[in-house]
């Protein structure tokens, strides 16, 4: 199988879809890797070390699109790339198709298989492709927020962990999943006063069971998420839901309840924003203020630490790829449902409901999509 890896054109992403070590990988299983030149600078992998491994080095992303059957990213396509798309070649990429109709509209046009690493699911009913990045997204989102409190970017002015004699500040995190548990882990690592809430009385008890006092929870209610809000430094939005649009948990009206300067870290938008007043930005330009509150809502966050997210990301996805390209997406998929799971698009079908349901449009099931 030919193995495609292009350079990630997003503004300040500077990950990219294969390591070294994955070409190394897939070569030994007979398969013909192609990288675009330069594409694993930003995460510290020069061209020379995939000559190593055993991949070829090609000039333009043309030509990696036009010979590769299978093409491997980190972010959603772009338009000029997804133009370069065609019938029966295969995505493996993150899409987060939900709060994206232009682009869905392009992958429908193009007549690929788009198989979406956000939805790919484990026996655990986990989401193996996406923890990693959300265990960064996490850590990195209190580390974000400290720096967008600082008076010179906007913000309160307020240190995060305080000092003897000044209370700390105030974080609210909303979702107790894989991002909301390592941002409540760093923000109270880092000193600040920590609340998590969720929805899930027995994700509550395993937050308090595995770190005690180490922060607060509380369950999610709507008055009980905007008393806390209203009194917060800093809100973290963490909620997920697989494939779908992100529910809008906090108003444009809640923001006249919270102090001026505070910040909001919306991890969640990717899939839209959990905050009503959230639009995406991006490292280069990374926040915005709205009635007087901050926004950091940068859509790809782990791309600030390219190194260890690409090392992570391609730590899971290496045994999916290395499946697709040994058997081919439809023996793939119909050995694995897990890996079915991730099929988004294919043959100018939708084939992810929550997608559907989220863009208003006509969908079918997997099962239906690998009998075309």
């Amino acid at each position: 199988m030919k193995i495609g890896c292009p350079k990630e054109i997003k503004p300040q992403e500077f990950r990219v879809g294969m390591t070294p070590n994955a070409v190394r990988e897939a070569v030994a299983h007979g398969h013909q890797v192609m990288v675009e030149a330069t594409a694993g600078v930003g995460a510290g992998f020069a061209d020379a070390d995939y000559v190593a491994a055993g991949a070829t080095i090609l000039p333009t992303p043309e030509e990696v699109f036009s010979k590769a059957e299978i093409i491997v990213k980190v972010k959603e396509p772009q338009a000029v790339e997804r133009a370069r798309l065609r019938e029966g070649q295969v995505l493996f990429t993150y899409l987060h198709l939900a709060p994206d109709p232009e682009q869905t509209r392009d992958l429908l046009k193009s007549g690929v298989t788009a198989i979406a690493y956000e939805t790919v699911t484990d026996r655990s009913g986990g989401l193996p492709l996406l923890a990693p990045m959300s265990e960064v997204a996490g850590r990195l989102a209190p580390q974000v927020g400290a720096w967008t409190l600082q008076k010179a970017n906007g913000g309160r002015g307020v240190l995060l962990g305080g000092v003897p004699g000044v209370a700390p500040a105030r974080v609210v995190v909303i979702g107790g999943g894989v991002v909301g548990t390592h941002a409540a882990k760093v923000a109270a690592g880092m000193g600040a006063d920590v609340t998590v809430l969720d929805r899930s009385l027995p994700r509550l008890r395993y937050l308090d069971d595995v770190f005690g006092h180490s922060f607060k929870n509380a369950y999610a209610s709507a008055g009980t998420t905007a008393e806390l809000v209203a009194e917060a430094d800093m809100v973290i939005g963490a909620v997920l839901i697989p494939g779908a649009a992100a529910p809008k948990l906090v108003s444009r009206a809640q923001l006249s309840t919270m102090k001026p300067g505070a910040a909001i870290v919306d991890v969640a938008i990717d899939q839209g924003g959990c905050f009503e007043t959230s639009r995406a930005t991006t490292h280069q330009d990374p926040i915005y203020e709205v009635d007087g509150i901050l926004h950091y809502c940068v859509a790809n966050m782990p791309g600030a630490v390219a190194r260890t997210s690409t090392q992570a990301l391609g730590n899971a996805t290496l045994p999916f790829l290395l499946a697709l390209a040994d058997k081919g997406w439809k023996q793939a998929c119909a050995d694995d449902p897990h890996l079915k799971a991730g099929l988004n698009v294919h043959a100018g079908k939708l084939t992810y409901a929550a997608v559907g349901e989220a863009l208003g449009l006509p969908h079918i099931t997997a099962d239906a999509a690998m009998k075309i």
